[in-house]
């Protein structure tokens, strides 16, 4: 058992410190932040993120509607969760943006295995038989761990490239951090009125998603083997 004045994602955090810092400190992140990282890389991550943010959409519509019919959830969660898609759209066009100056062809891109992998994952997540607790979950896992990376990319002593100071500003910033903390506490309100066994799945799906970005991160560094 747990302590009970911990939140839930807290012990999660403690429990699977290296699984999180594997995928928040991973060295594609840390290589932007040394200012090593190849362009070539980042070309990658850019045009399989841009499939990836394609297939988050529909899955954070879904969020919203299970946040409409919990009776665990408020009126704050649904305009929370309203406000992170309608930023979706400004990241579509951030992506487009960005392609367009790095002359990657959005249109031609092929989704690699690990993409392929984690948007099923996502799409699993849709269902009605799973739980707003469990996918609020996911949808935090998945903010907090870009909003981590990147701002430990803006921390002193970083010598990010400066055509990619506006990437790591898009994820690192304060606002964006906001967001990622209001997520979690509602998933710790959810989590506090949940039981064991609904605890027991967004745990699993928490560690899955550190998972499929590890995987997302290797995919980006050109380590297919990893997938």
């Amino acid at each position: 058992m747990t302590d009970s004045n911990i939140p839930v994602t807290e012990t999660w955090l403690r429990k699977h410190r290296l699984q999180y810092t594997g995928a928040t400190r991973h060295p594609f992140i840390l290589s932007i932040r040394d200012g090593s990282v190849d362009f070539s890389s980042f070309k990658r991550w850019l045009g399989q993120d841009y499939i990836f943010v394609r297939s988050f959409v529909p899955f954070v519509a879904s969020v919203l509607m299970k946040s409409c019919k919990d009776e665990s959830s408020d009126d704050d969660d649904m305009e929370l969760i309203l406000g992170g898609i309608a930023s979706l759209k400004d990241e579509i066009n951030w992506f487009k943006q960005q392609a367009s100056k790095y002359h990657v062809s959005l249109t031609s891109i092929i989704p690699q295995n690990a993409n392929i992998k984690y948007c099923r994952f996502l799409e699993s997540l849709t269902g009605s038989e799973v739980e707003y607790a469990v996918a609020i979950t996911a949808l935090w896992a998945i903010e907090v761990v870009y909003q981590d990376s990147f701002a430990h990319c803006l921390e002193e002593g970083s010598r990010v490239p400066h055509e990619l100071q506006e990437t790591c500003e898009r994820w690192g910033n304060e606002g964006f951090g906001e967001f990622c903390r209001s997520l979690r506490g509602i998933v710790d309100r959810c989590l506090q009125k949940a039981s064991p066994e609904v605890i027991s799945k967004a745990e699993v799906c928490f560690l899955s998603v550190v998972e499929h970005e590890v995987e997302f991160w290797n995919m980006s560094v050109g380590d297919v083997g990893a997938v």
